[in-house]
C-alpha cells in the first residue's frame, strides 16, 4: 500500500533498532483518511472470505478495525485489557506479552458477541512477535468460531512473529512490511 507506506516514511520515527513511532497517524493521533484506505483494502484482500466478525485488541487496533468491518459491512468486537465491572457473563480469555510495554496482559471478549457460526479476522495496527495476534487466535478458538486470517497494518518482519504465525497455517495480510530499521532509516521487504 504505497499511500501507507510514504506515510510510515515521511511521518515514522525510528526509536531503535526494533522500535518505530508511528503515533502521528495510526496509534495515538489518527488519520481517518488514511484509515478509511486501510480498512478498503483489508476488505478487498478478504473480500472472498465471508468474514461476519472483525476482531481487534483495544486500544491501537480498534480505528483499523472498525473502518475494515464498515467496509466489510460486519460489527467489530474488540478484546479489552481489564475485566470491567458490566463483564458478568462467560468470556474467552488469552494472554499476550506486549513488546513495547514489557508487560503480560490477559484479554477478554464477552462470549455474547462471538460464537461458532462467526468467521472472524482479527485485525491489528503491528505484527512484531506475534503475541497479540496469538492471543486473538485463542478466543477465536476458544467462541468455536472460523478464523479466516489476520490483517496487519505494520509487520516488522524482521522478527519472527509474522513468518511464525504463516508456518502455522494462518494467513497472514500485511499492508506494509518492513524488513529493517537501521541507522534513523526505514527499509521495507
Amino acid at each position: 500500500m504505497e499511500l501507507l507506506k510514504q506515510k510510515i516514511l515521511n511521518e515514522g520515527k525510528v526509536i531503535s533498532d526494533q522500535i518505530l513511532k508511528v503515533d502521528s497517524f495510526l496509534n495515538h493521533q489518527i488519520d481517518p483518511v488514511l484509515m478509511e484506505a486501510i480498512g478498503t483494502e483489508f476488505a478487498k484482500r478478504f473480500a472472498q472470505s465471508k468474514v461476519t466478525k472483525v476482531l481487534t485488541l483495544e486500544a491501537s487496533g480498534i480505528a483499523v478495525a472498525l473502518m475494515t468491518g464498515l467496509a466489510l459491512r460486519v460489527p467489530v468486537v474488540f478484546a479489552k485489557k481489564k475485566r470491567p465491572s458490566t463483564l458478568t457473563d462467560t468470556a474467552y480469555f488469552g494472554r499476550i506479552h506486549s513488546f513495547t510495554k514489557e508487560e503480560d496482559v490477559d484479554i477478554m471478549v464477552s462470549a455474547n458477541y462471538l460464537n461458532n457460526n462467526d468467521r472472524v479476522l482479527v485485525i491489528d495496527d503491528f505484527l512484531a512477535t506475534g503475541e497479540a495476534s496469538r492471543g486473538m487466535i485463542e478466543i477465536v478458538h476458544q467462541a468455536g468460531a472460523t478464523l479466516v486470517g489476520v490483517g496487519i497494518v505494520i509487520e516488522k518482519a524482521f522478527q519472527d512473529g509474522g513468518n511464525s504465525l504463516r508456518d502455522e497455517g494462518v494467513r497472514v495480510e500485511s499492508l506494509a512490511r518492513i524488513a529493517k530499521l537501521e541507522n534513523g532509516s526505514i527499509y521495507f521487504l
